[in-house]
């Protein structure tokens, strides 16, 4: 009779952290829209899993503004 051998791998080694595979939601260079004001903004680049730097021109200062925002506040831009 053969008897196989187990998984020499044990529970602690195979747990992975559930932030370290989720997809980005967003593109460098990507438009998107604010939930939270309405404004169409612009993706620079991913601080972390799920906080993205954002630029938009502000319309009254008439300047350019960066923001980090979390990617969860944002949708895509029509």
């Amino acid at each position: 009779m053969r008897t196989f051998q187990e998984s020499s791998t044990t529970p602690s080694e195979c747990r992975h952290t559930f932030n370290a595979f989720m997809r980005k939601l967003f593109r460098k260079g990507e438009r998107v829209r604010s939930k939270i004001d309405g404004k169409v903004m612009e993706v620079l680049k991913y601080i972390k899993n799920n906080l993205v730097e954002v630029k938009w021109f502000d319309l009254e200062k008439k300047e350019i503004r960066v923001n980090k925002i979390k990617e969860d506040k944002l949708s895509k831009a029509a």
